[in-house]
C-alpha cells in the first residue's frame, strides 16, 4: 500500500512540475520575444527621407524643419548630405520664417555611419544646419557636436562655426 501511494504521489508531482515547467518556458519565450522586438525597434534607424522632422542647430531663426527631398542618394540623406526642407517652427525675429523652403546640411543623424578606422558614429537625434544655394551657412553659430566627416563633403565653413567637432 505504501508503494502504491508513493507511485501515485510521484506521478502527480511529475505532472504538476511538468505543467509548470512548460508554462515557465512559454513565459520565457514570450518575454524574450517582447524584449527582442523592443531592441529591434530601438536599433532600426533609417535614412533621413521625405517627411522626416529635423532639429535646426544654428541661429538662423528656424527651430524645426521637415525634409522635402534628399538631393543625393535614392534612399535618403545621411551625415553631410544636403536636403531641401520646409520650415515648420521658427522664432519670431529670425532670418528664416515659417513655411519657407530652405536647403540644409545634415550634421547629426540617428543612423550609424562607419568610419575608416573601423569605428561607427551615430547621434541621438537628427539635426541640420541651414545653408543657402551656394552651400554657405545662413546662421553664424552652430550648436552641439558636428562630425568631422563634413570636411570630406566640402562643408568646412560649418566646421569652423561649430563648438565641438566629434
Amino acid at each position: 500500500m505504501a508503494a502504491n501511494f508513493a507511485s501515485k504521489l510521484s506521478r502527480v508531482g511529475r505532472s504538476l512540475l511538468g505543467g509548470l515547467g512548460n508554462n515557465i518556458s512559454n513565459l520565457q519565450s514570450a518575454s524574450n520575444e517582447i524584449v527582442n522586438n523592443n531592441v529591434w525597434s530601438q536599433q532600426q534607424r533609417t535614412f533621413i527621407q521625405m517627411r522626416t522632422v529635423l532639429k535646426v542647430v544654428d541661429n538662423s531663426g528656424a527651430k524645426k524643419v521637415m525634409c522635402i527631398q534628399a538631393l543625393k542618394g535614392k534612399k535618403g540623406a545621411r551625415l553631410g548630405d544636403t536636403i531641401v526642407a520646409s520650415v515648420k517652427e521658427a522664432m519670431p525675429n529670425g532670418k528664416v520664417k515659417k513655411g519657407k523652403v530652405v536647403y540644409g546640411v545634415v550634421v547629426r543623424a540617428a543612423m550609424q555611419r562607419g568610419r575608416c578606422d573601423g569605428s561607427e558614429v551615430k547621434f541621438d537625434d537628427n539635426a541640420v544646419v541651414l545653408v543657402d544655394k551656394q552651400g554657405q551657412p545662413i546662421g553664424t553659430r552652430v550648436f552641439g557636436p558636428v562630425p568631422h566627416e563634413l570636411r570630406q563633403k566640402k562643408h568646412a565653413k560649418i566646421l569652423t562655426l561649430a563648438q565641438h567637432i566629434a
